[in-house]
């Protein structure tokens, strides 16, 4: 497939437009950011520079794709006035959707994200009504960021509805590789009393961008929503224990498929998508919560 990339200068966007290359496909990456032409730098495949907020440059990266992936967008509500991180994220999606309807694209996979949930970066803070999270649960946004990926999955499901694009809405956990487990999942590997809102789960970045290879490959019909998250939490800890440790009875624990389970239900996107995570931050930080030596 000629396989649209966006973001394919960010993290998750990078390790995404090496496994479609890995995995034969002909890949188109789009970022705001200028061409590198060093050697060694250039993502695989064709790079465009193109600002997705503008109707017209989305269009023309459309163009001729059978596969849009979508990992594109401002990351979280801190650090851009509200405004702008929800026209940049909903509008960027919007154009490129539209364009992948007008141009008969077959396949769209949408980047979208846990904090769609809305417990993330709320003013009136809550809990989740269950846990581990699945894609049934409601979804209660209050922050643009949260807003923006649901008005995104929205957008999915207008598309289906007007036209033949498959869409794919892939939530990953919180993402890490090789630069940041140690400083973004080591304290909690260390000690669970550092609290987060998606309850010490995570994700790989290469097993989300197998997961990515294996939305765009898919014949799924429809728009359907897969959480994507690593099966064990961060730390490897007994997670019914830390859960009412930390939570009291203050959150309902469903049935867990193993004692270090993960905050996170991906029995869905194993089951529909085939998708199987093949690492864990044991392979890159030690009990302690130390980077190994590589």
């Amino acid at each position: 497939m000629r396989v649209v990339v966006t973001g394919s200068r960010g993290k998750v966007g990078r390790a995404t437009a090496q496994a479609f290359a890995d995995a034969g496909h002909d890949v188109v990456g789009v970022d705001l950011v200028r061409p590198v032409f060093d050697a060694g730098v250039v993502v695989p495949g064709r790079y465009v520079q193109a600002d997705l907020t503008d109707a017209g440059s989305a269009f023309a990266v459309v163009a001729g794709a059978d596969a849009v992936v979508h990992t594109a967008a401002i990351p979280q509500p801190t650090g851009n006035p509200p405004h702008v991180v929800l026209e940049t994220n909903l509008m960027s999606t919007f154009n490129l959707v539209e364009a992948a309807v007008r141009f008969g694209v077959k396949r769209f996979v949408n980047v979208s994200s846990e904090s769609i949930v809305g417990n993330f970066f709320p003013e009136r803070p809550f809990l989740p009504d269950y846990l581990p999270m699945d894609e049934e649960h409601p979804l209660y946004p209050q922050d643009p960021y949260a807003l923006s990926k649901a008005f995104g999955e929205q957008l999915m499901d207008a598309a289906v509805r007007r036209s033949d694009l498959r869409t794919i809405s892939i939530r990953p956990s919180t993402v890490h590789n090789e630069d940041n487990y140690e400083s973004n999942l080591g304290k909690q590997v260390r000690d669970p009393s550092n609290l987060s809102a998606n309850f010490w789960s995570y994700i790989d970045v290469y097993d989300l961008a197998d997961a990515l290879v294996l939305a765009a490959q898919s014949d799924l019909p429809g728009h359907e929503v897969f959480y994507i998250a690593s099966p064990d939490n961060a730390g490897g800890h007994d997670f019914a224990a830390i859960l009412h440790q930390y939570y009291g009875d203050q959150v309902p624990l469903r049935p867990i498929d193993r004692v270090d389970a993960s905050g996170i239900s991906t029995a869905k996107a194993q089951r529909l998508l085939g998708w199987t995570p093949k690492r864990s931050w044991r392979d890159y930080l030690d009990e302690d919560g130390h980077a190994l030596d590589r």
